[in-house]
């Protein structure tokens, strides 16, 4: 009878709980609770393997990050639906959508996981999708709505936690996240970070928000030509080390994060069909 109890409680435990058990744990959500080294640098291809306890980071365009796991996990950022002419399933996306340039409104019905970063007009959404390997959640933040009016809650920050790290990616920020939003993101080991100076927030809000957030790695995106991506480059070089990545993509490891907060500089290349 109690092999028969051990059994029927093992399978009344959460499939989340067990998931859980898979992820090693981040600390990025210490304080979000409350609320409810240069690594190695890889031109590899998006497809290959990624080493044990690492994630690889390709810059796609604009503002979508393919980000790929040990376990072959494929979560592309801000989706516009198209990724280039290699023939990948995302197993997760996320959207949000200020501009076209980074939300679809097709995306591909095999993808298991679509989270939009907004919900019915001024409600926003509330994602936590819990892959084992992964936990995916958001912060939703305002947006400029048409006639320049604001839409609470209509844009979303996305975090990932994986491998030990917190990885964020800014989407369309318009605004300085409040002291509350700013706690239920945490503390973000990598961040991407929209650098245009106006369509989002001006450079020295920017600034401001990666300063507090704290990262280790900082990857510009949302750049407009070297002249926007340089201004920002100029106002970081006094505390940031610049690194000017050859190419699209970085691996990235807890145990491998930079002793002072470095800026990352990938070139975007969309993700193409590998030789045999």
């Amino acid at each position: 009878m109690r092999l028969i109890l051990f059994f029927l409680t093992l399978a009344l435990v959460p499939v989340s709980l067990a998931a859980q058990q898979t992820r090693t744990p981040s600390h990025c959500i210490a304080l979000a609770n409350d609320i409810d080294g240069a690594t190695y640098l890889s031109n590899a291809s998006y497809n290959v393997d990624v080493a044990s306890e690492t994630v690889r980071i390709h810059y796609i365009a604009h503002a979508s990050f393919l980000i790929r796991t040990a376990q072959g996990l494929n979560m592309v950022t801000d989706y516009t639906g198209f990724t280039g002419p290699a023939p990948l399933i995302p197993d997760v996306v996320t959207m949000n959508r200020a501009h076209e340039t980074h939300w679809t409104a097709f995306p591909d019905p095999a993808i298991p996981h679509v989270l939009p970063g907004w919900g019915e007009f001024g409600q926003g959404i509330d994602h936590r999708l819990d892959l084992g390997e992964v936990l995916v959640r958001n912060v939703s933040t305002d947006i400029r709505s048409q006639f320049s009016g604001i839409e609470e809650n209509g844009n979303s920050i996305f975090v990932f936690e994986v491998a030990g790290l917190c990885i964020g990616h800014l989407g369309h920020l318009h605004h300085e996240p409040s002291d509350e939003q700013y706690a239920a993101i945490g503390r973000l080991d990598v961040v991407m970070a929209a650098v245009d100076g106006g369509m989002t927030v001006d450079l020295p809000t920017m600034m401001r928000i990666i300063g507090r957030l704290r990262s280790s790695i900082v990857i510009p995106m949302h750049w407009f030509g070297s002249y926007t991506l340089n201004e920002f480059l100029d106002g970081m070089r006094d505390t940031f080390q610049i690194v000017e990545v050859d190419g699209p993509a970085l691996d990235v490891s807890l145990d491998r994060l930079p002793g002072r907060p470095t800026i990352m500089v990938l070139r975007p290349a969309w993700l193409q069909v590998q030789p045999d």
